[in-house]
């Protein structure tokens, strides 16, 4: 009994010791991320917004870029923001909403790092949600020391990471959307446009609502998703509404986002509710 209980004291302490190492192994993956999404910052920063270039778009997508990007504003397409907000990990009817901060890049088309902290009291989350290069991932910790959730790393994972890249291009990477071989627009009526993005083998559509002066109201997109009752991937609606529009670097971006699954229906929850605190673009 007394030989048990020794055991079982060093078991503890091993396999909390393993534990730390993996999650400093998944912190040097991220950082290995972020280097490589920040060395994309020169991808287009040779050319500038000419008004004239989307003159042909519809008149949605027309009024959109016209109110997002300055003339002459280099059309850079990495951006670095600091965040804070709330997260909630229950249901419309219980949302039990937990404080969070984060950090992301955004280089579109080739990814995301969304590295977040959230809880309070007891419950401490930490990990990152990730699409870099054709791998794609969603780790969290609990006290930095046990696995919760641990996903990615195979095709419905990757393109549901992709849908959210375009999503968010939307509103913090406008220059990403301009039309080109990858890029395409179409009109859905006069205040809302279609976005069709494309990149290796994965496709993905969004629209943007905008009032009058070309302001985004709304994103939504059909995301690739198993956010259901039934834990499949399907087509879904995902989407949400942006506000508080600033100016940075030439570019009109949304310091407030609200966004969730089955936006547009009863069903929607806008769980995720951010607050920008720092944007730069790279």
């Amino acid at each position: 009994m007394r030989f048990g209980w020794r055991l079982g004291a060093l078991a503890l302490p091993v396999a909390l010791g393993w534990q730390l190492g993996r999650w400093a192994a998944d912190r040097r993956v991220e950082q290995q991320a972020r280097r490589e999404l920040l060395s994309r910052a020169g991808d287009r920063v040779a050319h500038r917004f000419d008004p004239a270039s989307v003159d042909g778009l519809p008149e949605a997508a027309r009024r959109f870029f016209l109110f997002a990007i300055e003339p002459g504003t280099p059309l850079r397409t990495v951006v670095d923001i600091r965040m804070a907000g709330r997260l909630s990990l229950g249901s419309r009817e219980d949302p039990r909403f937990l404080p969070m901060q984060a950090r992301q890049v955004l280089a579109p088309p080739h990814g995301l790092l969304w590295q977040v902290r959230a809880g309070q009291g007891a419950l401490r989350l930490a990990g990152s949600d990730a699409m870099v290069g054709g791998h794609s991932w969603t780790r969290f910790w609990l006290w930095h020391s046990w696995p919760v959730v641990r996903a990615g790393d195979d095709a419905d994972h990757l393109r549901s990471s992709f849908g959210r890249v375009v999503a968010e291009a939307a509103f913090w990477s406008p220059a990403f959307l301009l039309p080109g071989p990858s890029v395409s627009w179409s009109a859905v009526d006069a205040d809302t446009a279609r976005a069709t993005v494309t990149h290796g083998s994965l496709t993905q559509e969004v629209e943007i609502r905008v009032d009058a002066q070309g302001q985004p109201l709304w994103v939504r997109m059909p995301r690739w998703s198993h956010a259901n009752p039934d834990g499949v991937y399907r087509l879904q609606p995902f989407g949400g509404e942006v506000g508080d529009f600033r100016r940075v670097a030439g570019f009109q971006v949304p310091f407030r986002v609200d966004g969730g699954n089955f936006f547009g229906t009863p069903e929607y929850f806008p769980f995720y509710q951010a607050r920008v605190l720092d944007f730069r673009v790279c």
